[in-house]
């Protein structure tokens, strides 16, 4: 037995070992049933022993001591777990003879949650669930979950979307408020804004207005007409002015900002505002008196913007075309549903073919025009699953609509810039700051001609993007240039747009469905003195980002899993696609037909392949990969963990 003095010893022991410890902050990045990795606040990656990562979740601030005699790598122990960072997930609801489970849908993540009887709320084999953490694992190792909500049965109708608003935290109902606050408005709401004795408006429904779209849209949030005037035209653009009718920072406004936008979820859409707004009275519906901010913008010959007009107005569109009605007038094809449709409409639409030729010419030689692309819809059955993936190539009446909305947009950056104050605009720095080298080593190895250009500046960028496609060179390096780019970006100030070769930009053209549209349209009441200026800053724009960020994700996530479940119908026929993007692990590649998009794996590929990082070329002695290159593939699985379709390459046999 050990005397009061040697326990003193010992406890003095342990009180050094402990305090001669050094001990590392950090956060945990990944947990395997096998292994975890801790991100070190210096920077490192750390391994994390099965033992060790079977006690952590994924985003827990961690304590850890580092052992670094282990071979091969450094090795983590958990000293502490100091906050435990995951609350909520969703996951599939698993049972195994008489274990009830959760296995949890979370980056980084793979362990399985054990769901106690009193906690399983009725859930079934397969049903997916929204979940609360009710036992973190440290320090037991054991971890359940509580069931909050059923979600719905895997096989379920239209499960995809309702677990891709659960997944990405959306909701799908408007809130009662916003409901009573929309559907109290009426046509009287219109007829007394008009009536007010300093009403602003003016009467332009003797214009001949027409709203082009597809056949199924009711939010209809523009409207066009155009006439001829001395050698070139005046272009009318009606933009919906919800505005007008709804309270400032109203509880539907908020709503709105929430939202983000409309999420274009396949076969049901989520609108950004509810349909009294959004498909009744501030939807340019024909027939009927409606508010709207109308610019009028002469455009010359050449296709050059003169001093435009931005007007309150009242307007009443004649006619709701279709983009293959009009498409069939431009290009002077019958079509039945034009015949009633009055003479002076129809001039209109003429003329409105005429600015957009002139419009296009002008942004090709002083600006910059995308690539055209064929779209692909998915057509969903009676079980909300694909039935068709079906292709659309871009008509003239789709390039009208583009060429106009552009050009008010143009004169609404130029409008909001003028006035020298806060506003908002859409922005584009053009190449990645860290791709720019890559991109200088391009030019110089395969355009000299181009060497003088500097691809950093707007004024260079434009200039490659127009000069690239007549290098004398087999490399598409238009599209290299075009895969290394950053993302559209806000900004309080105007700054250029270098994706559209613009000193400015914005969006004011869809305001029943953008919420910065929205707010571009509460600025310009400002500036036409209807109301006052919105209160807006950095951290509220970062916020409509990430909204705007989570709801792409959703639905993304969706389309993803529903052309999953389509894509092993291909079977094993060869199939002609382009590869869309190369990676040193392989390369992506879309099918021509349905625009399916898989992977084809380097590790697939006979022999060693080589990227190269400036010509994003994937190659070997026999084999050579790179954008835009037509190919043939096979389905070949689905991988689960990634939702990923995987291709296998069709090599030509000689």
């Amino acid at each position: 037995m050990l005397n009061a003095d040697s326990l003193n010893q010992l406890r003095q022991l342990r009180s050094d070992i402990k305090a001669e410890k050094i001990v590392h902050g950090g956060t945990i990045k990944r947990i395997t049933p096998r292994f975890g990795f801790v991100a070190l606040d210096d920077g490192r990656d750390v391994y994390l022993p099965q033992e060790q990562a079977q006690l952590a979740l994924v985003d827990d601030r961690v304590t850890v001591t580092v052992d670094e005699s282990v071979k091969g790598k450094p090795t983590a122990a958990l000293e502490n777990v100091e906050q435990q960072t995951m609350k909520r997930f969703i996951g599939q609801y698993q049972v195994r003879g008489k274990g009830h489970f959760v296995v949890p849908d979370v980056n980084g993540l793979s362990r399985w949650f054990f769901v106690p009887p009193k906690l399983r709320q009725g859930a079934a084999h397969g049903d997916y669930v929204e979940c609360r953490v009710s036992r973190h694992p440290y320090p037991s190792g054991n971890a359940q979950a509580e069931i909050q909500r059923i979600i719905g049965a895997a096989e379920a109708p239209g499960i995809e979307r309702s677990y891709a608003l659960a997944r990405h935290e959306l909701h799908d109902e408007f809130p009662e408020p916003v409901l009573a606050e929309t559907e109290a408005l009426s046509q009287a709401s219109i007829d007394n804004t008009l009536a007010a004795a300093d009403s602003p408006r003016e009467d332009l429904t003797g214009l001949p207005f027409v709203t082009i779209d597809a056949p199924s849209t009711q939010d209809l949030d523009d409207a066009v007409s155009a006439r001829a005037e001395g050698d070139g035209w005046v272009l009318s653009v009606a933009i919906a002015d919800p505005v007008a009718l709804l309270p400032p920072e109203g509880v539907t406004e908020q709503e709105a900002r929430l939202r983000g936008s409309a999420g274009y979820f396949p076969g049901q859409p989520r609108p950004m505002l509810p349909p009294a707004i959004s498909q009744e009275l501030g939807s340019l519906v024909p027939d009927q008196i409606r508010l709207a901010l109308v610019m009028e913008i002469p455009v010359a010959a050449d296709g050059s913007l003169g001093d435009y007009r931005l007007v309150p107005a009242q307007i009443r569109c004649r006619h709701k075309l279709s983009y293959e009605s009009v498409s069939a007038h431009l290009e002077s094809k019958p079509d039945d549903t034009l015949n009633t449709v009055a003479p002076e409409v129809l001039e209109s639409l003429t003329q409105l073919g005429a600015v957009t030729t002139a419009l296009r010419q002008w942004r090709s030689a002083q600006a910059l025009l995308s690539d055209e692309r064929p779209d692909y819809r998915l057509r969903l059955n009676d079980e909300r699953r694909i039935r068709s993936l079906d292709k659309r190539h871009q008509t003239p009446a789709n390039r009208l609509i583009e060429d106009a909305m552009i050009a008010a947009n143009r004169c609404a950056a130029d409008f909001l810039a003028k006035k020298g104050q806060q506003g908002l605009y859409i922005c584009h720095a053009g190449i990645r700051q860290d791709r720019l080298d890559n991109i200088r080593k391009l030019i110089n190895e395969y355009c000299p001609e181009l060497a003088d250009i500097d691809p950093s500046t707007p004024e260079g960028f434009r200039a490659l993007i127009q000069r690239a496609p007549d290098c004398a060179t087999d490399l598409p390096v238009k599209s290299i240039v075009l895969r290394q780019l950053e993302r559209a970006d806000m900004s309080l100030t105007p700054a250029p747009h270098q994706g559209m070769g613009l000193p400015a930009y914005t969006t004011m053209t869809s305001p029943l469905r953008k919420y910065s549209d929205y707010l571009v349209h509460r600025w310009l009441h400002a500036h036409l003195g209807l109301a006052p200026a919105p209160s807006w800053n950095g951290k509220a724009m970062e916020a409509l980002q990430q909204s705007l960020r989570q709801l792409r994700q959703a639905v993304m996530s969706m389309e993803q899993s529903l052309k999953s479940q389509f894509a092993p119908g291909l079977g094993e026929a060869v199939l002609p696609g382009t590869i869309l993007q190369v990676l040193s692990s392989g390369f992506q590649v879309k099918l021509d037909d349905t625009g399916l998009v898989g992977f084809v794996s380097s590790r697939d590929l006979p022999g060693k392949l080589s990227f190269d990082p400036v010509t994003l070329r994937l190659s070997n002695d026999q084999l050579q990969f790179q954008l835009d290159q037509p190919v043939q593939v096979q389905f070949r699985e689905i991988d689960r963990d990634r939702n990923q379709i995987k291709f296998t390459l069709i090599l030509p046999t000689e």
